[in-house]
């Protein structure tokens, strides 16, 4: 003979929602444009540090490690980051003298845009 369950109902308080998990925010809430592009940060990391892993530079420029590959291969392919194997690891160079992309910049180079943003005493955190 089945054994007899007694009927119990089986409802969610309305009181209390479903639990969320918050999103993963790099740039802050008041900050969610830069004037520079994820491009101009990976170059500007891997010049102050060219033996940095990529998945460092993506905690530091706050993006994926992937994005930071396609980066990479990208900066490479145009001629502006050229990688050395050293070892088990890479070591990146950035070619400085290099124009800047747009008609509105092209008189400067990668060189002029780093000494910028990477010069002494600037707290930057390279």
């Amino acid at each position: 003979m089945a054994k007899s369950t007694p009927n119990r109902s089986r409802t969610t308080s309305p009181a209390t929602p479903p639990p969320t998990v918050p999103a993963v925010d790099p740039i802050p809430t008041a900050h969610r444009w830069t004037f520079l592009t994820n491009h101009a940060h990976v170059l500007i990391v891997l010049h102050g540090q060219p033996d940095l892993v990529l998945r460092e530079v993506a905690v530091r420029v706050g993006i994926t490690e992937r994005a930071v590959q396609r980066i990479v291969q990208e900066l490479e392919e145009e001629g502006f980051l050229r990688r050395e194997k050293v070892g088990r690891q890479n070591h990146y160079h950035v070619i400085t003298d290099q124009p800047l992309r747009h008609p509105i910049e092209a008189h400067r180079d990668i060189g002029d845009l780093l000494e910028l943003i990477t010069k002494a005493g600037s707290g930057g955190p390279l």
